[in-house]
């Protein structure tokens, strides 16, 4: 088993893995189903437009949920972010890696969050009030709080990627142990490896997908509208 990224080809110093290549499908694949739904409205939707509609209520209902009405305008992002994330994590369905089992894409988009907390924090406080904030209620919380804020983009990137690359290399060694008993026993098909894995299946590649989007987008959300509030205690 290969821990790492295939590399698929390269120019020069430049290396272009599988990871980036998934990743540069599934985009492809979101503009096209966000293209094919609205190509054709319908005053009844059906087909694509009525999975879109679902999905867009669907996110919408839940950013208000978590931020609260006045930031629907996290709506658009918050969706995008969940339907990468959630459909990278699951290519173990299709016996691919999943392009949160890297670091190179957890990493970037814990960033990208660090910098929406803040960025927001400091667009509605100012940088002195969002320093007051950072300081509540005592003045001492102020450094202990920076430090919080420093490895929490660590700790989100870790905590999806560390999920993801677990679940992988537990699919893997149960496949191969399950293909070596079949093999020890004389049989040329390994046919422990029809239906014993599907329970674990289920729970790595798509479970634990859906769960751990779920957390990456509500932790995003909980923390940017923190970030924002009136509330300095």
């Amino acid at each position: 088993m290969q821990l790492g990224p295939r590399v698929i080809f390269s120019v020069g110093n430049v290396y272009v893995t599988e990871t980036v290549c998934f990743a540069f499908i599934i985009s492809l694949l979101i503009l096209l189903f966000c293209w094919r739904s609205v190509r054709n409205l319908q005053t009844v939707p059906h087909g694509c437009q009525a999975v879109a509609e679902w999905l867009v209520d669907l996110i919408y209902n839940w950013t208000e949920g978590a931020m609260g009405k006045e930031n629907l305008k996290f709506a658009p992002y918050i969706g995008t972010l969940a339907c990468f994330l959630g459909l990278g994590s699951m290519l173990g369905l299709l016996d691919l890696r999943p392009i949160t089992a890297d670091l190179n894409t957890t990493v970037p988009l814990a960033l990208v969050t660090f910098i929406l907390i803040h960025g927001n924090g400091n667009r509605v406080h100012g940088a002195g009030g969002y320093a007051k904030k950072l300081g509540s209620p005592y003045a001492f919380m102020f450094p202990l709080n920076c430090i919080s804020d420093a490895v929490f983009p660590v700790t989100l990137a870790c905590r999806l990627f560390g999920n993801i690359f677990a679940g992988m290399v537990v699919m893997s060694l149960t496949y191969n142990g399950l293909a070596n008993l079949s093999a020890k026993l004389g049989s040329s098909i390994p046919f422990f490896q029809i239906f014993i894995p599907l329970p674990l299946n289920f729970f790595f590649d798509m479970f634990e997908p859906i769960l751990q989007t779920f957390v990456f987008c509500m932790l995003t959300m909980v923390f940017t509208a923190n970030a924002m509030s009136g509330d300095e205690g």
